[in-house]
């Protein structure tokens, strides 16, 4: 999940930091780095119905930090299950979807800093009046997406006895049409991704319960690639100080 992981209110709360007027630096010898994302998780990477190009928060973004560094990025599709794996076989460069920052995965992978705060929260369908707490999992089904925080989240749940079962699936849009079919009773998903989905499609789901504990989101390179964390993390300060980071708040957040 999660820059693990940003504010709250409506989605989310930007953290804007750092101050200069530094110039972008020079462009890195022609390398394209291949960016990894997984684009069922709007509105931080989803595809354009429209024009079926990858966009979202994490893209603008990453395309932003990549300017200011000088070099050149390309957006790739995966799995998200796969993105880590990837990472460390060097079939891509970067890593920038929704991640959660959390112990297991920096144990393998580098993190930048922390972009974005989210929290984890219960969702079901508009007309269910029975599940309005943890509590009210006891007996019941959820669905999560595969190697999430909130299938995490999850299996905690269901090992204490809190869930029945745990259905995971490789797409959050997937997830809500099982949750909206009947075929599961809940889900648990990334706060501001699953107000982007009742944006969307109105009347359809609701969140209930308390949010749980927050958590942050960031890009990941691969262990030891000191050298490009370097470039990212310093385009990351760049965008934040010259007004960048704020204006895509705005643009997929309205001003959350």
């Amino acid at each position: 999940l999660t820059v693990a992981l940003v504010g709250c209110g409506g989605g989310g709360t930007a953290t804007p930091q750092g101050s200069g007027d530094e110039e972008a630096a020079p462009a890195d010898s022609g390398k394209v780095y291949i960016v990894g994302t997984e684009p069922t998780f709007p509105p931080f990477e989803y595809v354009d119905e429209n024009t079926g190009e990858i966009v979202g928060f994490d893209i603008d973004l990453i395309k932003a930090i990549a300017e200011r560094a000088g070099i050149q990025v390309e957006i790739k599709s995966m799995g998200f299950d796969g993105l880590i794996p990837a990472l460390q076989s060097g079939n891509i460069d970067i890593v920038i979807a929704g991640m959660t920052v959390n112990e297991e995965r920096a144990a393998v992978v580098d993190f930048g800093p922390s972009y974005w705060e989210a929290y984890l929260q219960i969702a079901v369908t508009a007309d269910n009046e029975d599940i309005k707490s943890v509590e009210d999992l006891k007996d019941k089904t959820v669905g999560v997406q595969i190697g999430t925080t909130g299938a995490f989240k999850a299996e905690e749940l269901k090992a204490q006895g809190l869930v029945k079962e745990v259905k995971t699936y490789n797409t959050v849009d997937v997830i809500f049409m099982e949750l909206i079919q009947g075929n599961i009773d809940a889900v648990i998903n990334d706060l501001p991704v699953t107000e982007a989905y009742m944006a969307r499609n109105p009347g359809k789901i609701k969140l209930t319960g308390e949010p749980f504990e927050g958590e942050e989101y960031g890009y990941a390179v691969a262990k030891g690639n000191k050298e490009l964390l370097e470039k990212l993390n310093a385009g990351l300060e760049q965008v934040r100080a010259d007004g960048t980071f704020d204006e895509l708040v705005l643009k997929y957040f309205g001003g959350e």
